[in-house]
């Protein structure tokens, strides 16, 4: 793995990380139900692109 690539997948963690965290919010307070949705969808497309920057 070059140093492209561990930085790709260090700043895809943080991101996840900050998601994961707003989607805790999120449902916890329910005001915009679409918005559970979009984060759930981000994170699951986030966890791919991890997935297959560390399968390459």
């Amino acid at each position: 793995m070059d140093k492209k690539t561990k930085k790709k997948i260090d700043v895809l963690k943080q991101r996840l990380g900050k998601r994961r965290q707003l989607l805790a919010a999120a449902r916890q307070q329910m005001d915009d139900p679409t918005e559970v949705k979009q984060l759930e969808d981000e994170i699951t497309a986030i966890e791919r692109e991890l997935d297959e920057l560390r399968d390459s």
